[in-house]
């Protein structure tokens, strides 16, 4: 075993790896069906914004990031017009380098936001070249804790009728999740309360709960319907305030008794920082699509270990399954309504209720160039 890692180790260190190209590409994804939460409105396609870096031996790493549906045009052109002329050149292998040249590259004018999307796509990729230059599967390379991991199936559903919700929800069971969250945030907050009395009713007592008001609660009003619902068995509340207010949600961690979840819509590592010292949280949920792609996802897994904090995930399952198989401290992956994994070749697996990551060098991600041709608007 020494010798075959030894052997690897030689061969990444002797490959060809500086940047020869890169190439973006931008999509737009319709949803089958309209989907709604409290803030974001209503959602009737995704975005998906492509990032492929080859070497010049013709190793090529696919990384990309996504949207709920705006601001898609304005990550591609970060990519293909400022940071892919600079990255040619570059030693694909100094993923490290690349991260923080990119950080400081683009900081003035954008500290996290858009910036933050397309550092994830050129991270990711390079990790995607470094697998595949390892020959070894990403849950191996980020940690090697296991290669399955605890899983939720969150619902965007906050625009469906209770019977809908319902529904939904029986799909997730017969799938075989024995995990799920729906959406908050009505404006009457009893119709809340008495959806998630429905769904609580509906899976029963051994199962999984989660509620996410996608920050469009006070802290009155999030501190208000959390305690209408603490004889529900909560998991956790997520985002039931703006991610700026750290000191609000402390108050209503302090005030309630379900732990809140949060870090979606925190995109730097540094917010995460206030967010553990701040926010009284229970979950972190850092997403590779937005907090600088598997580099600054692992670096708040580790923050997250060291306070003692289970690190989840949002959206992309189809690569985040991967990075909470490595991790000792992993908590819950969330399998995201944007089928992004239904134009890949290596869709979410499971067994057991467990998310199994893929076992193939590389990150796992493999898109299906045929399926998404059709919904391509740009590329360079």
């Amino acid at each position: 075993m020494k010798n075959q890692v030894a052997e690897q180790a030689r061969h990444v260190a002797s490959a060809t790896q500086n940047i020869a190209e890169v190439k973006v590409e931008y999509y737009r994804v319709p949803l089958k069906e309209v989907l709604a939460d409290a803030k974001h409105g209503t959602h009737t396609h995704f975005e998906l914004v492509l990032c492929r870096v080859i070497c010049d031996d013709g190793l090529e790493g696919v990384g990309y990031t996504y949207t709920g549906g705006t601001g898609g045009r304005a990550i591609y052109s970060l990519l293909a017009d400022e940071l892919a002329p600079m990255l040619k050149g570059m030693d694909a292998g100094k993923i490290q380098a690349i991260w923080e040249k990119i950080q400081w590259h683009l900081h003035y004018v954008g500290r996290g936001g858009l910036v933050s999307f397309a550092q994830s796509a050129v991270d990711i990729a390079l990790w995607d070249i470094r697998c595949k230059r390892l020959e070894q599967p990403l849950w191996k390379v980020a940690g090697g804790m296991s290669n399955t991991t605890r899983c939720y199936a969150g619902g965007i559903d906050l625009n469906f009728t209770q019977d809908r919700l319902l529904e939904n929800i029986q799909g997730y069971l017969d799938r075989g999740f024995n995990a799920v969250k729906i959406k908050v945030g009505k404006e009457d907050y009893r119709e809340d309360v008495a959806r998630v009395r429905a769904v609580r009713e509906l899976i029963g007592d051994d199962a999984t709960f989660m509620v996410d008001a996608n920050y469009s609660m006070t802290v009155a009003d999030a501190i208000r319907f959390s305690n209408a619902i603490s004889d529900q068995d909560i998991t956790w509340f997520e985002e039931p305030t703006i991610p700026d207010d750290y000191q609000g949600y402390a108050k209503i961690a302090k005030a309630t008794d379900i732990a809140l979840a949060m870090g979606e819509n925190l995109h730097t590592v540094h917010e995460f920082t206030y967010a553990i010292n701040q926010a009284s949280l229970g979950y972190l949920q850092p997403d590779a699509s937005n907090i600088g792609g598997i580099t600054g996802w692992l670096k708040v897994a580790d923050m997250a270990q060291a306070f003692n904090l289970p690190v989840c995930s949002h959206g992309m399952h189809e690569l985040h399954v991967s990075l909470m198989a490595s991790q000792p401290n992993a908590g819950y992956l969330e399998v995201h309504s944007f089928p992004i994994d239904s134009y890949t070749t290596h869709p979410i697996k499971l067994v057991n209720g467990l998310a199994k990551a893929p076992d193939i060098p590389g990150t796992g991600v493999c898109f299906d160039d045929d399926l998404l041709r059709d919904h391509l608007i740009q590329h360079s």
